[in-house]
């Protein structure tokens, strides 16, 4: 990932422990996970808000993605008549 390898790994634990001990280890590695999650949930949400999430929402968008939707379907229809 990062060119760390196994020895490294262990060096880096070692001097957390040594650092932070035992108790207040289990501690950090929880409030990492949940800053990445919380992390992870925020871009999830900026995307859906770039995306149509938000647009299909808006009165009037709604019908128009459902009349593409049977558009779409309409021509994969006419290209499976076509072969």
């Amino acid at each position: 990932m990062f060119g760390l390898g196994t020895p490294e790994l262990f060096v880096i634990l070692a001097i957390a422990f040594l650092l932070f001990g035992g108790k207040k280890l289990p501690e950090i590695g929880a409030g990492l996970g949940k800053a990445i999650r919380s992390f992870k949930n925020g871009i999830d949400e900026v995307e859906d808000a770039t995306g149509m999430g938000i647009a299909k929402k808006l009165p009037g968008v709604r019908e128009a993605v459902a009349v593409q939707e049977k558009i779409d379907q309409v021509k994969n229809i006419g290209k499976l008549l076509e072969k």
